[in-house]
This record gives C-alpha cells, sequence and structure tokens, in this order.
C-alpha cells in the first residue's frame, strides 16, 4: 500500500505544481492588468470585463456557435462510441476485430494538425477527392471549408472519425467484464443477437455511460479549440467562431490577458455548474453519478 502511495505522490505533485497553482492568475480576470505592476499592483476593475463581456456581440456570437458545435458534438458523436464498441462486441472473426479496433485507435494519435491538413486536402476544390466526384457527376466544386452551410457538419465528422476508436475504449472494457452467464440465459429464452445487445449488453454497461455524460456535459462549453483553429477561417467566423478561438484572438493576439481570462474564467464556472446539476438530477432518477 505504502508503494502504491508512492506511486500516486509523483502525478499529485505534478498536478498541483501545474494545476492548482497557477490558479492565482485568475485574479486578473477582476483586475486591469499591467504587465509592470503584476498581478498584485494592477487596479481593481469591479467586474467590468463581466460587463463587458455579455455587451460583446463576438463573444455571444462565439457562445452561441459553441453550444451548436457541442450540443451536435454530444447528440452525434456522444453515442458513436457506443454504437462502435457494440458493434465490435458482436464481431465473431476475432484476428479482423482486433484489426478494426487497432486501425481505429490511429486517427485519435494524430494532432489536429496533421488531421486538419488532411481534410483540407481531401475536400479541396481544386484537387480533393470530394470535389473530383461531385465534377464527375457534372457538379461544381464546392468549397466546403469556406462554406457556413458545409463547416459545422465537416467538424463534427472529423471529430467523429479522429476519436471514435479511442472513445470507445472504456466501453469495450464494460462489456468484456459482463458475465456470459446472462448472455447464455438470454439465448436459452429465444434472444437474438440484437435482443442480447438492447436487454443485456446495454443496460450492463449503462452506469459508465451514464458516468461519461455527465462528464461529457460538462465541457460542453469546449467546442474543440485545436480543431477549430486550424479549419476555419475568416469567411466562416459566423458559424465556426467559438469561445476558445474567441480567447486565443482576445489573449494572445491582442494581448488583453485580463479580458480573456475572464472569458475563461465564465467558462469553467458554467462548467462546473452544469457538472453539479447534471449529477444531481441523474442521482434523484437513479443510482448512479459521478460521486
Amino acid at each position: 500500500m505504502k508503494l502504491l502511495y508512492a506511486m500516486l505522490l509523483l502525478p499529485v505533485i505534478h498536478l498541483f505544481i501545474f494545476q492548482y497553482i497557477p490558479m492565482y492568475g485568475v485574479i486578473i480576470a477582476f483586475k486591469d492588468f499591467n504587465i509592470a505592476q503584476g498581478i498584485w499592483g494592477s487596479p481593481w476593475n469591479r467586474f467590468e470585463h463581466f460587463v463587458t463581456l455579455f455587451n460583446d456581440f463576438i463573444f455571444i456570437r462565439a457562445l452561441r456557435n459553441t453550444l451548436i458545435i457541442s450540443g451536435l458534438k454530444l447528440l452525434f458523436g456522444f453515442p458513436a462510441p457506443i454504437l462502435f464498441a457494440l458493434l465490435l462486441n458482436e464481431m465473431k472473426w476475432l484476428r479482423f476485430k482486433k484489426l478494426t479496433q487497432s486501425v481505429s485507435f490511429l486517427p485519435h494519435f494524430m494532432s489536429w494538425v496533421v488531421v486538419a491538413s488532411m481534410l483540407i486536402e481531401v475536400v479541396s476544390p481544386e484537387r480533393g477527392v470530394v470535389n473530383y466526384i461531385i465534377t464527375l457527376f457534372g457538379g461544381d466544386p464546392v468549397h466546403f471549408l469556406a462554406s457556413k452551410l458545409y463547416f459545422i457538419p465537416l467538424i463534427i465528422i472529423s471529430d467523429i472519425w479522429k476519436e471514435v476508436g479511442w472513445a470507445s475504449i472504456i466501453y469495450i472494457a464494460s462489456i468484456v467484464s459482463i458475465s456470459p452467464d446472462l448472455y447464455e440465459a438470454g439465448e436459452m429464452d429465444g434472444a437474438n443477437r440484437f435482443q442480447k445487445a438492447w436487454y443485456i449488453t446495454i443496460p450492463s454497461i449503462m452506469p459508465v455511460i451514464i458516468i461519461m455524460f455527465i462528464l461529457r456535459i460538462s465541457h460542453i462549453l469546449n467546442g474543440g479549440f485545436d480543431q477549430v483553429l486550424n479549419l476555419y477561417n475568416p469567411l466562416v467566423y459566423e458559424v465556426g467562431d467559438i469561445i476558445d478561438t474567441y480567447v486565443y484572438r482576445v489573449g494572445l493576439v491582442q494581448f488583453k490577458f485580463d479580458y480573456s481570462a475572464a472569458v475563461g474564467l465564465f467558462k469553467n464556472v458554467v462548467g462546473v455548474i452544469l457538472l453539479v446539476v447534471t449529477n444531481q438530477i441523474v442521482r434523484r432518477h437513479s443510482e448512479h453519478g459521478v460521486w
């Protein structure tokens, strides 16, 4: 037991140094920060940044886009790894099953810089395979990444493609832990493969699904900074600009560190509130929850 605590010590120290100590910097969200005066020497601003925040049309637009993109990712992206895990579980050819699972993991380990570059080439209006097929059937090339109509669907599809395999690991592990006796009992009762998945597999992994859903809700204001930053452009700011990219432009491009800290604090507070509220709602209707 002492050895286990000793192994835990290093990650706890790392977490404390790099995650908790820097939290004092959130004070600049309540100050008119000046580098020369420092964090403590800068004057307090009486919540002026938060007032400006909710009067800023660009921030409101970024908030709306974040909710839309995150909501669609939740709607389509959250069930995808569950469905993928269920389909893998139904595969009888073991070697093909392992190959499929291994290949599905690979996109997760590629950075969004690489994935975005691949996607840009695939949908390019001049040399992309998608537009080649469109023109082959007599259509006109479409600039997908510069279109407000197609940008969000591309964001959702590329996110699912990249993360579905990795996200399915926890569900696959939960399915493997289900007792084979339950499936044998289902077969004796005449259940087919779909019925066994619906009445045995899904209810058995429901606690894991609920916990993952609660954690996903708490990140509803995370629209995917790396992904959007590498794919969007000024032509699609109206539908593609999210809170994270807005903070990036305001904080690191315009050097408004105090204002960007206020935006980040707002996002994190909303995330904590959603986590607590969602967990309490789930706990009232079931015995499962994060705590």
